[in-house]
């Protein structure tokens, strides 16, 4: 399927410009070497201490809840590692169409005797504890990777909580109470961000959950409402679709994913419905309480309804609060978000941010890049700007959506003149051998010059397929450029090969 649209030119990013004009050695907010404090142990907080002990610093980390942060505690490490437990699940159920049977058991034979039918004994279950068990110490073991790395380079750690007193002093409060304060040449704050919740439906723990508490579960929810079809909702719905829970997603908009490609988000939703999703949508959820049987949650139509257990996955709010930013001068968004410049500035000289704080892109790679390009920048080192052009990102449902570059609806909306071409996965050669019929490679090139502007991949393992397209983004090649390149047959990737030779214009057109 190729089409297409009309033009301006791309916008790479929507960071504020940087105040000055050089990218290069730009060293007089700080001292070529110093005392850095950084408060946050995320990827954005880790990741910035390792830059700096490498240029020379002496670096200290604050951190309050454990090295990583929520995204290796709570947020990206856990959920990603329950997916991976509900796509074998999902890849376990295509077993009989790939020819795969258990020995002794066929098609309607008798059960053993006070046993579930045949049929029934071929199906899988999943031993909660035993789930939520292994994400929390696989958690716990990447947390201690990278407190191990972050010992071995000479950071010093403190467990506690940070604030700023103003540019160059970090209140400390330890676990036990007492504070003492940091001296800092720079600071970082890197502290995240937290998950928003209803005004009429605060978690308990229990029945009513964030996307943080769902770890604790000691059985598999009966019905899980999840509130809420951006990217967490639909990944936790989906997963706990695949684990064998009775799931209905609340969607306040049209569709699920409202923010991602649409022929995207059609598909990923019409899977759900054939795995026996219920998906609501326009249904804006605006209460949730707990019942003598499970929970309930009220629309704002005044519909409800009535499950075990709700997700609340209504997006997140900055960890801003309480940080001393108002003291120390620093300005913040009316979100709530720490404000900087491509270079991870804030208005405060010699005080940087990086992360979910910023509200940049809650990405923990962006995260981690904001991190090593502020401290790069302060400890005058050469350095480039962050530029999102070429920030690839992806959502774990099954199948996943990866995506690079412009999407479609930003290119429409600059005006940009494009082209699109479009392949399912359902034709290629090795996704027919592994029983893969959902998915598809979406590229957009610019009309006159062929240039990769942003691509959609869905299918397994979308995450590592869109990487050959995020260099393309990046460095700028052209559609042709990526179609001349050799692909193995047969392959996943041989569909990006195809999709690519599709966008191909003739010299004269």
């Amino acid at each position: 399927m190729t089409s297409e649209q009309t033009a301006a030119t791309p916008d790479e990013s929507h960071v504020p410009a940087p105040t000055a004009a050089s990218t290069v050695r730009d060293a007089p907010d700080a001292p070529a070497a110093g005392r850095v404090v950084v408060v946050g142990g995320g990827p954005g907080g880790y990741e910035a201490a390792l830059v700096a002990r490498r240029l020379g610093a002496h670096v200290t980390v604050v951190e309050r809840a454990g090295l990583g942060g929520s995204a290796v505690l709570t947020d990206v490490v856990p959920s990603k590692t329950l997916i991976a437990t509900a796509e074998w699940m999902t890849i376990a159920d295509r077993a009989p169409e790939l020819g795969i049977r258990l020995d002794g058991l066929a098609d309607g034979a008798a059960a053993p005797e006070g046993g579930a039918p045949a049929a029934a004994a071929l199906r899988h279950r999943i031993d909660m504890p035993a789930v939520n068990a292994r994400v929390k110490a696989l958690a716990a073991a990447q947390s201690a990777d990278i407190r191990g790395r972050l010992d071995r380079e000479g950071v010093d750690v403190i467990a506690g909580t940070g604030r700023l007193v103003d540019a160059e002093h970090v209140a400390v409060t330890a676990e036990d109470g007492r504070e003492h304060v940091l001296t800092a040449d720079v600071v970082l704050l890197a502290t995240g961000a937290t998950p928003r919740v209803l005004p009429e439906g605060r978690p308990d723990g229990e029945r009513i959950l964030t996307w943080t508490q769902m770890y604790d579960l000691t059985e598999l929810p009966e019905r899980l409402i999840v509130v809420g079809s951006g990217v967490t909702g639909a990944e936790f719905a989906g997963a706990y679709t695949s684990l064998g829970a009775d799931v209905v997603l609340v969607s306040s908009r049209d569709r699920v994913l409202p923010g991602e490609d649409a022929d995207a988000a059609e598909l990923i939703e019409r899977v759900f419905t054939q795995r026996g999703m219920t998906v609501m949508s326009r249904a804006r959820a605006a209460a949730a309480r707990r019942t003598a049987a499970g929970v309930v949650v009220t629309l704002e139509d005044g519909r409800t309804v009535e499950g075990s257990h709700v997700l609340l996955a209504v997006g997140s709010v900055p960890t801003t609060r309480d940080l001393g930013l108002e003291a120390a001068g620093v300005r913040v968004t009316p979100s709530g978000h720490i404000e900087v410049d491509k270079v991870s500035r804030t208005n405060v000289r010699g005080v940087y941010a990086a992360g979910d704080c910023t509200g940049v892109l809650p990405l923990a790679s962006v995260a981690a890049t904001q991190g090593r390009i502020a401290m790069s920048h302060a400890l005058g080192d050469a350095v480039r700007p962050l530029a999102l052009r070429g920030i690839s990102a992806n959502i774990f449902t099954a199948p996943e959506i990866a995506t690079v570059g412009l999407s479609e609806t930003r290119l429409q909306a600059m005006g940009t003149h494009y082209r699109t071409s479009m392949l399912p996965l359902s034709r290629n050669p090795r996704a027919k051998m592994l029983g893969v019929r959902d998915g598809f490679v979406k590229i957009f090139a610019h009309s006159g010059t062929g240039t990769v502007l942003g691509a959609v991949v869905v299918g397994p393992r979308a995450s590592e397929s869109i990487f050959p397209l995020t260099l393309a983004v990046t460095h700028r090649l052209t559609a042709d450029e990526v179609a001349e390149a050799s692909t193995v047959y047969p392959s996943m990737s041989g569909t990006i090969g195809e999709v690519a030779r599709m966008l191909h214009q003739r010299g004269e057109d």
